[in-house]
């Protein structure tokens, strides 16, 4: 799958679904994306270079979410 394409896709997808939640783990994203992981991983790490995902850990639990959205960015004053 060509860069944009897939930054495209990603994008539409989690646009579709902030409704209902902000944040999303690696297998949601690789799911989209219908990539194997490493494949997956290199586009999900290069969009959070561009800024377009943002990487969220708790320390135990790793998540991506779209740059500005949801609770933590409120509470961090991101908005």
């Amino acid at each position: 799958m060509e860069y944009e394409e897939a930054k495209k896709k990603i994008v539409e997808e989690l646009t579709k679904k902030l409704k209902n939640k902000s944040k999303f783990y690696f297998n949601d994203l690789a799911k989209i994306l219908e990539a194997k992981p490493r494949d997956a991983k290199k586009i999900v790490n290069k969009l959070v270079e561009e800024g377009v995902l943002e990487y969220w850990s708790s320390g135990s639990t790793s998540m991506y979410g779209m740059p500005g959205t949801g609770k933590q960015a409120h509470s961090e004053g991101e908005d």
